[in-house]
């Protein structure tokens, strides 16, 4: 039994109407089959519609701020020399110390 609704729910729709790779529009993140059955959907069905559409823009913000995250990651990474104390070339023992004093 459909709860009664003393408003009725406005379409998301932004006027971006373009889809992504997976068929959910761009700007309001509805589906096809949600976008062009909206004016047949009961009071209960848009809200559904509308809840939905909310996840999956949280689900979308997490994923960008994960991608974020990754590409500073790889930035640091790649600026931040990778300090080697241990110099492969000459070690310890072929430092010529002969000349060495502390004394000047």
């Amino acid at each position: 039994m459909e709860q009664l609704s003393f408003f009725a729910v406005p379409s998301p729709c932004v006027g971006v109407c373009q889809s992504d790779s997976r068929g959910y529009c761009l700007g309001c993140l509805r589906s096809r089959d949600e976008r062009f059955n909206w004016m047949s959907f009961s009071e209960l069905q848009k809200q559904d519609v509308i809840r939905l559409c909310l996840q999956r823009k949280k689900r979308r913000q997490f994923t960008l701020h994960k991608a974020r995250q990754q590409e500073l990651l790889n930035q640091q990474m790649a600026h931040t020399p990778q300090l080697d104390f241990e110099d492969k070339q000459n070690s310890v023992d072929d430092v010529d110390l002969a000349d060495f004093s502390l004394d000047d």
